[in-house]
């Protein structure tokens, strides 16, 4: 059996007491999580430390879920999104403008479910990820580029990627 990977997690959630839940869970099974209490503080986590994947509820005061996960993917544009919703319906969800999420949860939230759709997010973060690398690797190559302008762009990319 394959070890599983350091996936990276941000629970942004208003409710504290199910985000704890959760987080002390997903720890267990070998995640790294960071939570936050609103769509600011996740974007504020964002711009320092690096996530693959924001579980992310729809409906929070101030910035809600949509705009939320918008401006999570500005900052960093491979993180896959996984909705939880607890007003309305997966259909009202997608109604709201959250077309680019990744998957869609209803709350109360089946914790195998959420572990299954984080690890399969996860995935096709890498997969995106991998595809864009290998263009960004071919694009410089082919730029014919001196030492120095690659060593700038690797630099440029090793940010991207979230390479420490």
């Amino acid at each position: 059996m394959s070890e599983q990977p350091n996936i990276r997690v941000l629970l942004v959630d208003d409710e504290e007491n199910l985000i704890e839940f959760m987080s002390k869970r997903l720890l267990k099974q070998g995640f790294t999580v960071k939570a936050a209490f609103s769509g600011e503080a996740a974007i504020k986590v964002a711009e320092t430390t690096h996530f693959d994947v924001a579980v992310v509820d729809l409906k929070m005061p101030g910035m809600d879920g949509v705009e939320t996960q918008h401006k999570l993917k500005e900052i960093q544009p491979f993180l896959q999104c996984i909705v939880l919703t607890g007003h309305g319906s997966i259909e009202s969800a997608l109604e709201s403008g959250q077309e680019d999420a990744f998957n869609y949860l209803l709350k109360p939230v089946d914790h195998d479910k959420l572990v299954a759709a984080i690890k399969d997010a996860y995935k096709k973060k890498v997969e995106v990820q991998d595809k864009k690398f290998k263009e960004q690797v071919e694009a410089l190559y082919a730029s014919g580029l001196g030492a120095h302008g690659i060593r700038k762009a690797i630099g440029e990319l090793r940010k991207i990627y979230g390479i420490d």
